[in-house]
C-alpha cells in the first residue's frame, strides 16, 4: 500500500468518526485533518488557533478514536474548568470514547477511576492543571499515566502563556510534564483567543527542541455575531435599558449577562427578576450543585439568562445562545472575544452588547492591585518556609507574610512551578533550589495589562468595524470589515429608556443594607504571633451578632459613592445627610432580636470625624445613649492596613482597649445590645476584637454597623 493509500484510509476512518461526534452531514475541515494527520500518522506536537465552534475538540476525539484503534494508551486531557469537562465528557460519548474525569467535585470516584486506567478501560481522562500538582495524583498516578498516554491534550493553552489573557500559574507546569514524555506521544494545544505573542510563547513552551511545532491558526471571524456598544451615563439607565430590551425581545432568545463583579451578578439578577424576568447568578462562589443547575436551567431555555462573572466562560456549551450582554467592560479585548464567543454558535445571528460603565476603570484597578509580589514578600515568604524546617499550610504561613489567602497562593504556585517551593501533603515546603525574582518579566506583564486596557477604551470609541478591531487586537491577518456590527451598518442599538424604568433600577440600586457575617473562628496559628488567647472557636459570649453595612465597595449601585468617601486624598468631613438617611433605612430594615439601647464608636485614625458623627447622628435620631468610643493602646493605632486574617487580627488584639469611662457607661446603660459603629468593615477583624471587649464590659450583645464593607 502506498502512502498516499495509507493517508486516504486515515482519513475516511477520520471521516467516520466524526460522523460519529457530530452527525452524519459533518465533514473534516482542512485544517483538522492537518491536525489529525499529524498527531495520528506523524506522532507531531500541534498548536490549533481556532476561533469559538470551529472544531477543536473534534481533533483531538477522532485522534484519540484513531489511536486507541491502534493500541496506543489513553488521551489525557488538560482542561481549566468543570463546566469544559463536563461538555468534552458527553461529546466524547457521543464518539463512542469512555472519558472520564478526575476534579474536586468527584472525589468519592477517583478510587474507581484509577482502577479503570490501570485495567485501560479509559480513553480520555481529563484533569485541570491544579490537579497535577496535588501530591498523590502527580507522584503516584501522572508518572504512569504519562508514561503510557496515546496524547496529550492542552485545552485552552493560552493559560501558559504569562501573555494569556486568562494566565494561571499551574498552567506553567505543563512545560515540565511536557519535557519529561517519552518520545513518539503526540501533543496538542488548542485555543481560540491567543494573538501573535501568546501563539509563539505556548508554541516556544511546546517545543521539544529537535521538530518544530505545526501552528495551525485560522480566521477568528464569527459571521454569526452582531456587535454594539451602548454608551448610557448611569447605572440604574444600564439596568433599565437592560430590562427593557429582554422583555421586548429585542434580545431573543437566551443568553448570558457578564458582569465584572459577583456583587453586580447578583444585584442586576434581583433587580430582573423583580421585572418579571427570569434569570439567576451564577459566580464562582456558588457551590458547584448551584452553578450546575443554573447551566442545566439555561441549556434548557427554562431561564431567559444567567447574570454571570468570568466563572462562565471557557467551556460552557450552548449552541442556539442568542444573545451575550456585557455590563461592564472587561480588562482586554483578548478577554471580551473570549466571552462573546459563547454566543451564536448554531443560530445565524447572536447580539453582543457592551454596556460600559464609568467604575470599569475602578475595578480594572482593583484586579491590577492581585498581581505578583514585590520581591521582599516572596523573599520573606521562602525564608519562613526555610527556617520552619517543615511543611507549612497556607493558613499558618500567613501568620510570617502580609499578603490575602488569594495571592499567597497564586504567588506559591509559581514558586512551586519555578522549583523554588514544593507542595506536600504537610502543605508548602523550601527546595533549597537557587531562585530569582523575574521583576522585569512581571512589569512586562504589567505593562502589557495596560495597553490592553486602553485598548478596551479604544474598542468602545471606534468609529470602525468593532469585529475588525478585536481580530487585530488577537493579531488575526484575515480580519476585515465585517459588515455586520453597529458601526458597519450605521444601526446603532436605540439607547432611549424608559422614564419608569430608570427610576425602578435606581431605587433597586440605592435600596441600602447588606448583611455582614460575624467572625465565628479565630485564625490558625496565632501563638506564632505571641497571641495565646485566640485559639478554635470564638466564645459564644465573646462573638459580635450578624452586623449590617450600607453597601460594599464593589456595589453597582452605593458603591460609587462609598469608593469616592474613601478615596486616597478624600477628606475627613461629618456624615452627610444623604447617607445618614440611608442608614436609617438600613436600621429600620434590621430584623434584630433586640432593638440596640445604645451606641459606641471605634476609634479612628484616617476618619475620626466621619465615624464620630456617624455614630452621634444615629443615637439622636434613633434616641439611644451615645457612650462614647473605644480607645487605642498606642498613639499609632494599629498601624498601616493588613491583607490577611492573622496578620490584621495581630495589630487590632494589641490596639483597642475599653477606656474606663466607656467601662463604666456601658454598666450604666444596663441590659440592652450595643450598636458598634465604623467607617467601613474589610477583614471584619477590628470589629470582631471590638466586640468581643466589649461583651467582657457587660455588653448583653454586640450589633456592628458600618457604611461599607469591602466583602459579604
Amino acid at each position: 500500500m502506498t502512502d498516499s493509500d495509507s493517508g486516504s484510509d486515515l482519513r475516511a476512518a477520520a471521516e467516520g468518526h466524526l460522523r460519529a461526534l457530530a452527525g452524519d452531514g459533518a465533514r473534516l475541515r482542512d485544517d483538522q485533518w492537518t491536525a489529525i494527520r499529524a498527531l495520528v500518522a506523524e506522532k507531531r506536537r500541534a498548536l490549533v488557533v481556532q476561533r469559538t465552534g470551529w472544531g477543536k475538540s473534534a481533533v483531538y476525539f477522532v485522534a484519540t478514536a484513531l489511536l486507541r484503534a491502534d493500541g496506543a494508551g489513553p488521551t489525557v486531557i488538560v482542561s481549566p474548568l468543570l463546566a469544559l469537562m463536563r461538555n468534552q465528557v458527553d461529546a466524547a460519548v457521543r464518539a463512542g470514547i469512555h472519558a472520564r474525569t478526575i476534579n474536586s467535585a468527584n472525589l468519592e470516584d477517583w478510587e474507581q477511576i484509577h482502577a479503570e486506567i490501570r485495567e485501560g478501560a479509559v480513553d480520555v481522562l481529563l484533569v485541570s492543571p491544579e490537579r497535577l500538582n496535588n501530591p498523590g495524583f502527580r507522584d503516584n498516578v501522572l508518572p504512569r499515566l504519562t508514561g503510557t498516554a496515546g496524547l496529550i491534550v492542552i485545552d485552552e493553552a493560552h493559560c501558559i502563556s504569562d501573555w494569556g489573557h486568562d494566565f494561571r500559574p499551574d498552567y506553567r507546569r505543563i512545560k515540565t510534564l511536557l519535557d519529561t514524555l517519552p518520545a513518539g506521544i503526540p501533543v496538542l494545544a488548542t485555543t481560540a483567543t491567543a494573538n501573535s505573542r501568546v501563539t509563539l510563547d505556548v508554541a516556544e513552551q511546546m517545543s521539544t527542541g529537535e521538530s518544530d511545532v505545526l501552528v495551525l491558526r485560522g480566521s477568528l471571524d464569527r459571521d454569526s455575531l452582531r456587535l454594539a456598544v451602548v454608551s448610557l451615563p448611569t447605572a440604574a439607565m444600564r439596568l433599565a435599558w437592560l430590562a427593557a430590551n429582554l422583555r421586548g425581545g429585542a434580545l431573543a432568545g437566551s443568553g448570558i449577562i457578564y458582569t465584572l463583579t459577583v456583587a453586580a451578578a447578583y444585584e442586576t439578577a434581583a433587580f430582573l427578576r423583580e421585572q418579571g424576568i427570569e434569570v439567576t447568578a451564577y459566580s464562582g462562589k456558588d457551590d458547584q450543585a448551584q452553578r450546575l443547575a443554573a447551566e442545566e436551567d439555561l441549556l434548557a431555555n427554562r431561564v431567559k439568562a444567567l447574570v454571570a462573572t468570568s466563572a462562565l466562560g471557557m467551556g460552557f456549551d450552548k449552541p442556539d445562545l442568542g444573545f451575550v450582554v456585557h455590563l461592564g467592560a472587561p480588562q482586554s479585548p483578548v478577554a471580551y472575544y473570549q466571552q462573546i464567543g459563547r454566543a451564536g454558535r448554531g443560530v445565524e445571528r447572536a447580539d453582543v452588547v457592551l454596556l460600559p460603565g464609568r467604575e470599569d476603570r475602578d475595578i480594572w484597578a482593583y484586579f491590577a492591585s492581585l498581581a505578583f509580589p514585590p520581591e521582599r514578600q516572596v523573599r520573606a515568604t521562602l525564608q519562613s518556609l526555610a527556617e520552619a524546617g517543615r511543611p507549612l499550610s497556607t493558613a499558618a504561613l500567613e501568620t510570617h507574610v502580609d499578603l490575602s489567602r488569594g495571592r499567597l497562593e497564586s504567588m506559591l504556585k509559581v514558586l512551586d512551578v519555578d522549583g523554588a517551593v514544593t507542595r506536600t501533603t504537610g502543605g508548602w515546603a523550601a527546595t533549597g533550589m537557587p531562585w530569582a525574582y523575574d521583576g522585569e518579566r512581571y512589569e512586562r506583564v504589567a505593562r502589557e495589562r495596560s495597553r490592553e486596557q486602553q485598548a478596551m477604551l479604544a474598542y468602545q470609541a471606534t468609529d470602525g468595524c468593532r469585529m475588525e478591531f478585536l481580530r487585530r487586537e488577537l493579531d488575526d491577518p484575515e480580519a476585515g470589515p465585517c459588515g455586520r456590527c453597529d458601526n458597519c451598518t450605521g444601526r446603532p442599538w436605540q439607547s432611549e429608556v424608559p422614564q419608569d424604568g430608570a427610576e425602578a433600577a435606581r431605587q433597586r440600586l440605592l435600596r441600602p443594607g447588606v448583611t455582614v457575617e460575624p467572625r465565628k473562628m479565630w485564625p490558625t496559628g496565632m501563638r506564632d504571633l505571641g497571641i495565646d488567647d485566640a485559639s478554635g472557636k470564638i466564645p459564644a459570649a465573646r462573638v459580635a451578632e450578624p452586623g449590617r453595612a450600607l453597601g460594599r465597595l464593589t456595589d453597582v449601585g452605593w458603591g460609587g459613592t462609598l469608593r469616592a468617601l474613601f478615596a486616597d486624598g478624600a477628606p475627613d468631613e461629618p456624615v452627610t445627610a444623604q447617607l445618614t438617611d440611608a442608614m436609617v433605612q438600613v436600621l429600620a430594615a434590621w430584623d434584630w432580636a433586640r432593638r440596640p439601647a445604645s451606641v459606641v464608636t471605634l476609634p479612628s485614625r484616617s476618619r475620626p470625624v466621619l465615624v464620630s458623627s456617624l455614630g452621634e447622628r444615629i443615637a439622636a435620631i434613633g434616641r439611644l445613649g451615645y457612650l462614647g468610643s473605644l480607645g487605642y493602646a498606642t498613639p499609632d493605632g494599629p498601624g498601616p492596613r493588613r491583607h490577611n486574617s492573622a496578620q490584621r487580627l495581630s495589630t487590632v488584639w494589641r490596639a483597642l482597649t475599653v477606656p474606663p469611662e466607656l467601662h463604666a457607661a456601658i454598666a450604666a446603660a444596663g441590659d440592652g445590645p450595643v450598636l458598634l459603629v465604623d467607617d467601613q468593615i474589610d477583614t471584619g477583624w477590628t470589629m470582631t476584637v471590638a466586640a468581643a471587649l466589649l461583651r467582657d464590659a457587660g455588653a448583653t450583645a454586640v450589633l456592628p454597623l458600618a457604611l461599607a464593607a469591602t466583602t459579604g
